[in-house]
């Protein structure tokens, strides 16, 4: 059963009481949210994701909701929190959607430590992954939610979650956030793109969220292995590169790009020197996105070459 095998009456008074629980990959949800703007959002964006029985025990329990008080009349808020515990600050009502986004991100990075977690975009095609690790500004969304709207599966837009038993990446195909420019470029190069409303003047700009091809979704429990390490630079006007790196600086840009490779210690160390040395690794300069699909296609060609 999904999201979308319920009414949207249905979703809201699920949300608003015992929790709506969603399979996101490797983790199961269950959301509870009082906002009906919110309500409204997640039926349209999570409609294909697996829906939870309530006897399904959930990793994380968050909620979405007004503050108590005058000021949920004064001046709207909305509260994020896990096992009844905000760790943020309030938002905003009308940045209530990612804010809930951003908040089921730092659940994963602060407690799935039985996995190594990169800062990466993870894609796969005919069984062989590529890892697009880099910092936030470098064009690491837009290129990924191109790419899997271009025949690439979507394992993860924010995390590549490596199993250290066997080095596998598990897929965690949620929303993608693409952030001010972004958004436009997306609706342009790939109309059918299902996307989410703009929320303005957010914490971090302007924000909006892609909902991934059903196929990523419904695979969500497929593994892959890393086949390729690319490190993406969106540069204003500048022609395509895409070249070899050293392994040994791609090695220091993987560690540097983990929310947990310290938490890990040698287990972290070992597998990202296993990853590095099986996989070719590259960094890449782009500003045209058909330019960049043509060439990482090609490279895609070559690894079975």
């Amino acid at each position: 059963m999904i999201i979308g095998d319920l009414s949207r009456q249905e979703c809201q008074e699920i949300l608003a009481g015992k929790g709506l629980g969603i399979q996101f990959g490797p983790f199961n949800l269950r959301i509870r949210s009082n906002l009906k703007s919110f309500a409204a959002v997640a039926y349209q964006l999570y409609e294909p994701y697996p829906l939870l029985t309530a006897a399904v025990i959930s990793d994380f329990h968050v909620d979405m909701n007004s503050p108590p008080g005058l000021r949920r009349w004064l001046r709207p808020q909305a509260c994020f929190a896990i096992d009844g515990h905000s760790p943020f600050a309030p938002y905003n009502l009308e940045h209530a959607f990612p804010a809930l986004e951003w908040g089921i991100n730092w659940c994963v990075a602060t407690r799935a430590h039985h996995l190594l977690m990169l800062h990466s975009a993870v894609v796969e095609r005919n069984g062989q992954a590529i890892l697009f690790p880099a910092w936030p500004g470098h064009g690491k969304s837009t290129l990924c939610t191109a790419l899997v709207h271009s025949g690439w599966r979507l394992l993860s837009d924010e995390f590549g979650l490596v199993r250290p038993e066997d080095g596998m990446l598990l897929p965690l195909p949620r929303l993608i956030s693409l952030k001010n420019d972004s958004i436009d470029v997306i609706r342009h190069f790939r109309p059918e793109a299902i996307i989410g409303p703009s929320f303005q003047a957010t914490r971090k700009g302007t924000v909006a969220h892609v909902r991934p091809p059903v196929d990523s979704i419904q695979r969500a429990q497929e593994p892959a292995r890393p086949r390729c390490f690319v490190f993406p630079r969106w540069i204003a006007g500048a022609p395509f590169i895409l070249e070899a790196m050293p392994k040994s600086q791609a090695f220091l840009m993987v560690a540097t790009n983990a929310f947990n490779y310290e938490v890990l210690d040698e287990i972290s160390f070992r597998l990202v020197i296993d990853m590095v040395n099986s996989c070719d690794c590259y960094s890449l300069r782009y500003s045209n996105l058909d330019e960049a699909m043509a060439g990482l296609d090609e490279l895609s060609r070559s690894f079975d070459a």
